[in-house]
């Protein structure tokens, strides 16, 4: 049984504040309605379209990154905690992708997540000296993935961040990047 327009417009609300990058087309297949019926839901509602939604959620405050220039990283920061944790979600482009297959190339998803690893360190440098990397499915071109990074251990000159990237609710990679920090080069980084 459907739910009412109301009911169903309320719960799109809730979904959209819990994840703001979910589609149009995710938010139809999730409340078995038309695509058209979820934009005039958020046109109602005053909810912005998707790339209004991101660029919403990029102007919010966060901490600069210092370890490299905010061009270096790979896809958008859309949060960033210095030592804590970070958010960057990155387009899938027909670039990005091998041309027969459509699935994007693996060193993509590594760079996504390596720089958002480097740009979590709260240093002038940060480098990776060790991960381990896995990925969980195939991403293919017109996906958008999100990567969420957390600081799992820091130590005098290393920190253990932990990154795993998802496009809608799959988790597509997991990485566990070993980061050298030079303390604001005071210290010699030794490798």
């Amino acid at each position: 049984m459907r739910k009412s327009k109301k009911d169903r417009q309320e719960t799109l609300k809730k979904t959209i504040d819990e994840n703001p990058f979910i589609t149009d087309d995710e938010l139809a297949k999730k409340f078995s309605v038309s695509v058209q019926t979820i934009r005039l839901d958020r046109m109602e509602l005053s909810i912005p379209e998707l790339r209004e939604r991101i660029k919403h959620v990029a102007k919010r405050q966060f901490d600069d990154v210092k370890a490299l220039h905010k061009e270096e990283v790979i896809g958008d920061i859309l949060d960033l905690q210095l030592d804590t944790s970070a958010i960057s979600i990155l387009e899938i482009t027909p670039d990005f992708v091998f041309s027969r297959t459509g699935i994007a190339r693996g060193h993509h998803l590594f760079a996504q997540a390596n720089s958002l690893a480097v740009a979590v360190i709260n240093d002038a440098l940060a480098l990776t000296s060790k991960a381990e990397i896995q990925f969980m499915r195939p991403v293919r071109s017109g996906e958008r993935v999100v990567a969420k990074a957390k600081v799992m251990r820091k130590e005098r000159v290393r920190t253990i961040v932990e990154v795993n990237s998802y496009s809608g609710r799959d988790h597509v990679f997991k990485g566990v990047f070993t980061m050298f920090r030079a303390h604001g080069g005071k210290e010699r980084v030794e490798g």
